[in-house]
């Protein structure tokens, strides 16, 4: 309640200053024109109660015709202060100042004036009319097609200013919502192709281990070697499955913004470190050669330790995955190209990647690979989009580029991410 006293007090200041200065005039001019005060104040007065009264009458026709064309309460504003002034200036002459034969001519004026008056403000009303259509159209287009370019816009017809923003608005809030429209259809594409092959990758490994656990039930498999090698590969698409599963879980925090980091100060070396042990093994099995290169000494990073080992881990998985036995993958770090970052590259021997494709990448499920094979190791098209959810977290950056027959994965995060 008492906001909305203060915000009809606002709306009434204007026309509030403008009534009393206006008295203050008239009572002004009336003094230095020798006009005896008792009159001033009756002129004042008549004035006032004659314009009260012009007044109160517009607003009662106004409320009455508040749902016919806008031309007719304009017609009906403009003729208030006309009415105002002709009651106020019937009412002084009639009193004191001139003959009836000069208060009939002031009629006759009066009634001109106001005749004037209406047209003037039907041909005005027209423009403001023809704007409020203009706008309904919008609004009408926008209701019935939905968002996007809308068929009408009034800027060009010289407008009012409100009118004319209220188009602008109708057109930035239209293209806003087929912005949003497309971008919800692309992320529920996205989803829907996810969830296919996310469930493709799923039941591949989930069908091998069944097949092979069937077969040691049933002891179809009893040499001890090939029993070995079924737990061996049993495992392994246990890990696949886990990984995946893992991929899953950060990617809905990332996504749903609860995705906490604990911040802490760490050792550059140690975190390649750790992404490198957990790596060595998919290394050896390929006969790869997994290098590291970092300036000494290490530069200390204030990152969530579990999470950035995993963007590197990730980055590794990836290069491991496409560069072939006897190849070389390189993971190196160094200081950033600005002030207060440092970058970590891994660079494989994949041969690279068509220049269609870099900005793929980073999307989800994307594999390069249209059969969805599942391949060596834990891939399901969720590790780079993981990693790079990761990196925006802590306020970095990654990107990749092609780059003497393979590709370079580059991270670039600041030192100190909270204070940036």
């Amino acid at each position: 309640m008492t906001g909305r006293l203060l915000s009809t007090a606002v709306r009434a200041r204007w026309p509030l200053a403008i009534f009393l200065v206006g008295v203050v005039v008239a009572t002004v001019v009336s003094t230095g024109v020798g006009i005896d005060a008792k009159d001033t104040a009756q002129v004042v007065a008549e004035s006032v109660v004659g314009a009260a009264a012009a007044g109160l009458v517009a607003a009662a026709l106004l409320t009455v015709l508040r749902s016919t064309r806008m031309a007719v309460q304009a017609l009906v504003a403009a003729l208030a202060p006309v009415a105002a002034l002709a009651i106020g200036v019937s009412w002084a002459t009639s009193n004191m100042f001139i003959t009836a034969h000069d208060l009939r001519v002031l009629w006759v004026v009066l009634v001109a004036a106001g005749a004037a008056g209406m047209a003037v403000a039907l041909v005005l009303a027209r423009r403001v009319t023809s704007a409020t259509q203009s706008v309904g159209e919008m609004a009408r287009a926008l209701g019935r097609s939905g968002p996007g370019p809308l068929p009408a816009d009034i800027g060009s017809r010289r407008a009012p200013g409100e009118l004319a923003a209220l188009a602008e608005a109708l057109q930035e809030t239209s293209a806003r919502l087929a912005e949003a429209r497309s971008k919800a259809a692309a992320e529920e594409t996205t989803r829907r192709e996810l969830v296919a092959w996310v469930s493709h990758d799923l039941r591949t490994p989930l069908a091998g281990i069944r097949a092979m656990v069937e077969a040691l039930e049933d002891k179809v498999v009893s040499d001890p070697d090939d029993v070995a090698r079924y737990y061996a590969t049993m495992r392994l698409e246990t890990d696949r499955l886990a990984g995946l599963v893992d991929d899953l879980f950060e990617l809905s925090l990332i996504q749903s913004g609860s995705l906490a980091l604990k911040l802490s100060p760490v050792a550059l070396d140690e975190l390649l470190a750790d992404a490198l042990a957990g790596a060595a093994v998919s290394a050896r099995a390929k006969n790869l050669d997994l290098r590291c290169e970092i300036d000494e000494p290490a530069p200390v990073v204030e990152v969530a330790a579990a999470e950035m080992v995993r963007v590197i881990r990730n980055l590794l998985d990836n290069a491991i995955r496409h560069t072939d036995p006897g190849g070389t993958v390189t993971v190196s770090a160094a200081g950033g190209h600005g002030p207060g970052t440092v970058t970590v590259s891994v660079t494989d021997g994949c041969g690279g990647i068509p220049d269609g494709e870099l900005a793929r990448v980073f999307e989800l499920g994307y594999r390069g690979d249209v059969a969805r094979s599942p391949g060596e190791g834990r891939g399901g098209g969720l590790g780079l989009a993981v990693a790079q959810g990761l990196v925006t977290a802590h306020a970095g950056r990654i990107s990749v580029q092609n780059e003497n027959g393979g590709c370079r994965f580059t991270v670039s995060i600041p030192v100190h991410p909270t204070s940036g």
